[in-house]
């Protein structure tokens, strides 16, 4: 863990010199946003990654991310959050998870810009800077918190869109009230640290939401497809994350 903790935070370094300078950003997608910082990000965890863990397969958003197996395997997002960090919103991450024997193992997200290191281990709980974190108690869907996203493809996708407009109309009326931070990895995090009793969102790809996914369930919450099924980090419609408390009834709204 600690040469994992050291790769994340100097690979922040980079993260941060790029938040507060200028930058080139190029389109993947209507809505997705690269820049020049996530390539460099990416390539220095690849690099560093490679000399601890080389016999590691590495899963990573800007170049390696065709690969949907899993044994021993590393999952990188360098920048989670790009058009935050584009625009100088301060909740964006570096995600990162490690997969042992095809089994979650490590997971961390770091918040450069917030200097908050989120990490956990399988079956040694949840942490933040060092400090043990847990997911909020609270039953009461009404007085819940929960947070979602918007996928890039509605812009595109009128299903997609239909799909996130429609279920705003449920959730909405039912809860304390939405917020969109514009991250999952963040997202994931806020609700293993019990700022959100839960988050939901379509359209998420593997290193989206793999480091953050490990963290909440060793905060002791849960996650699952729409239908409450495991999550497949690969292919799935629409993730649910929860307290744990609130979780069938988020699926019920949802469904």
């Amino acid at each position: 863990m600690d040469d994992i903790k050291k790769i994340i935070l100097e690979a922040g370094e980079i993260f941060k010199k790029g938040f507060y300078n200028l930058k080139n950003v190029s389109f993947k997608g209507k809505k997705d946003l690269v820049t020049e910082y996530d390539v460099a990000v990416e390539n220095f965890l690849k690099d560093s990654f490679k000399k601890v863990l080389p016999d590691y397969t590495i899963i990573a958003e800007e170049s390696s991310n065709d690969i949907q197996e899993i044994n021993n395997t590393i999952i990188i997002d360098p920048i989670d959050g790009t058009t935050n960090f584009v625009n100088g919103l301060p909740h964006c991450a570096i995600s990162v998870a490690i997969y042992k024997d095809g089994k979650e193992h490590i997971g961390a997200v770091y918040l450069p810009i917030l200097n908050e290191f989120f990490y956990a281990k399988k079956g040694e709980g949840a942490f933040l800077n060092d400090e043990k974190i847990s997911v909020s108690k609270e039953n009461d869907f009404q007085k819940s918190l929960i947070a979602t996203g918007f996928p890039y493809t509605c812009g595109e996708s009128e299903e997609d869109l239909e799909f996130i407009v429609d279920r705003i109309k449920r959730v909405l009326p039912n809860c304390q009230d939405i917020r969109r931070l514009g991250s999952a990895a963040v997202d994931l995090c806020m609700v293993s640290k019990g700022v959100f009793e839960a988050y939901y969102e379509i359209g998420l790809a593997s290193w989206d939401l793999a480091g953050g996914m490990i963290i909440l369930k060793e905060a002791g919450g849960s996650i699952s497809d729409i239908n409450g099924k495991e999550l497949n980090i690969f292919e799935h419609k629409c993730l649910i994350a929860s307290n744990g408390e609130i979780h069938k009834t988020l699926i019920d709204i949802i469904k």
